[in-house]
């Protein structure tokens, strides 16, 4: 399935959750279209782990089969599979990148990395998916520092996570820890997801 290009507030109306993560797109609290104000239908529940599941996909930007595989691999793991898969999609360059502050979105941190703006551990890294181990560090290469996009997201950025560190001197970030459950979004039912796909 290809990634969704299409109106992301839309999509955020539809799913009840803010994609973006400033809670714009959710000035409207009810689903898109005519009659959006006014639907009173009763959601099964394959409706609602459907639901979970696509507000997860969405809020990280990944394609059906790709999300599915890392939901196997987060199956494999030892723990609870619903949080390990929500550790495992945090874990992702792109995600990082967009919480270290270096893009608005996670879209646009995923740009920033397939076009090569981006090192770990000194080298550079452009696959979005790349999965990064604790102590990790990701930083800007030397000819991408002066972008105007980067210094406005930086300057825009007004949380940085717990288990990340920032250097601002030299612009660069580090994966401290897996993050804890409740530092992860609270919007989200990884149980309905789990019980999604073991149906």
């Amino acid at each position: 399935m290809a990634r969704y290009t299409g109106p992301k507030f839309k999509l955020s109306r539809r799913l009840g959750i803010s994609l973006s993560g400033t809670g714009k797109d959710l000035k409207r609290p009810f689903p898109p279209g005519q009659h959006g104000a006014n639907q009173r239908r009763k959601v099964s529940n394959y409706g609602m782990q459907l639901l979970e599941k696509q507000k997860l996909r969405h809020m990280y930007g990944l394609g059906e089969k790709q999300f599915k595989t890392l939901f196997n691999k987060a199956q494999k793991m030892q723990g609870i599979a619903g949080e390990n898969f929500m550790f495992l999609l945090e874990s992702r360059l792109d995600n990082l990148v967009y919480r270290l502050g270096f893009a608005n979105s996670r879209a646009g941190a995923r740009q920033l990395v397939s076009h090569g703006h981006i090192t770990v551990n000194g080298k550079k890294v452009n696959i979005a998916s790349y999965m990064l181990n604790t102590g990790d560090v990701i930083s800007l290469r030397e000819r991408s520092r002066s972008l105007s996009s980067i210094k406005e997201a930086l300057e825009n950025r007004n949380h940085l996570q717990a288990y990340l560190e920032f250097n601002d001197t030299a612009l660069e970030g580090k994966f401290i820890r897996f993050p804890e459950r409740s530092e992860l979004s609270q919007d989200i039912d990884e149980k309905q997801i789990v019980e999604f796909y073991n149906r």
